[in-house]
């Protein structure tokens, strides 16, 4: 698929319009994995917001009436999920077949990084879910942050890093993933993708509000609450990432592009 074949398949609309369709696998599926943004205590949009990823999981019981939908997530922060769930409200948007779980304490798997040359895994170790389930949704808050001086945006490719387990992937801090960030973020995310973005059948990207941080901090909700009033969706990471820069006024990063040119020496 071309490059504006991608861009043509993303939808946006305004937040207080916004119905989700999900991919083609949501519907009649049996399973359901769905990935938000939720691993700090911070509110939105450090975090996705609560109205958003309602209508996602909205969408996602239409297309499959009686599927488990399972929400994981893998926290950077002291407390544990449950703790900082409850604090968002995610029990208020849950149904009785819905389940909230963290991602670090599921059954976990070795991804084979399809790259003939990876960055730096040959594989990478994440919740199995990933792979057993029907169909998995990534759904991304929207952050610029500043790491070693350059701007890094954060959606719904870089909210997988939440998959991957700390006491695989911890550096200096227990709290992070600290080895995920070396030799930079844009470079393990070309592995993150191909060991596992083949496993992603949907993004969502939470525009209600941007975040634009002056540090490396995604959290520190201080001034940095730019308000855009879009969510941006579809079936392809690339594409909705690309998309909801666009949307938030950002530069689009160089490693979508990169990632989408090794993509096709692959197919």
């Amino acid at each position: 698929m071309g490059k504006l074949a991608q861009l043509a398949a993303v939808k946006t609309a305004r937040v207080e319009a916004f119905v989700y369709i999900p991919p083609a696998a949501a519907f009649g599926a049996g399973r359901i994995l769905v990935k938000p943004n939720l691993g700090y205590a911070a509110p939105p949009p450090a975090v996705v917001s609560l109205p958003v990823l309602a209508a996602v999981l909205r969408g996602l019981r239409r297309a499959a009436p009686a599927a488990r939908i399972v929400i994981i997530e893998g926290v950077c922060s002291d407390r544990p999920l449950l703790e900082i769930a409850e604090k968002h409200g995610l029990h208020t948007i849950m149904d009785e077949n819905t389940l909230v779980g963290d991602a670090e304490t599921l059954t976990m798997q070795e991804y084979p990084n399809r790259l003939p040359q990876p960055v730096k895994y040959a594989s990478m170790t994440a919740p199995a879910y990933l792979a057993d389930f029907d169909c998995v949704i990534s759904v991304g808050a929207f952050k610029r942050t500043l790491l070693h001086g350059q701007p890094l945006i954060s959606a719904a490719l870089k909210n997988l890093y939440g998959l991957f387990p700390r006491q695989v992937y911890r550096g200096r801090s227990p709290h992070a993933r600290g080895q995920l960030h070396v030799p930079s973020v844009p470079e393990v995310l070309k592995d993150i993708y191909f060991c596992i973005g083949q496993h992603i059948d949907g993004a969502v990207v939470d525009l209600t509000a941007k975040y634009v941080s002056p540090d490396e901090r995604p959290d520190r909700v201080r001034e940095v609450a730019v308000p855009v009033g879009q969510v941006v969706w579809g079936d392809d990471l690339l594409a909705v990432d690309e998309t909801a820069c666009r949307v938030a006024g950002e530069p689009v990063p160089d490693y979508i592009g990169q990632i989408r040119r090794l993509q096709q020496t692959l197919s």
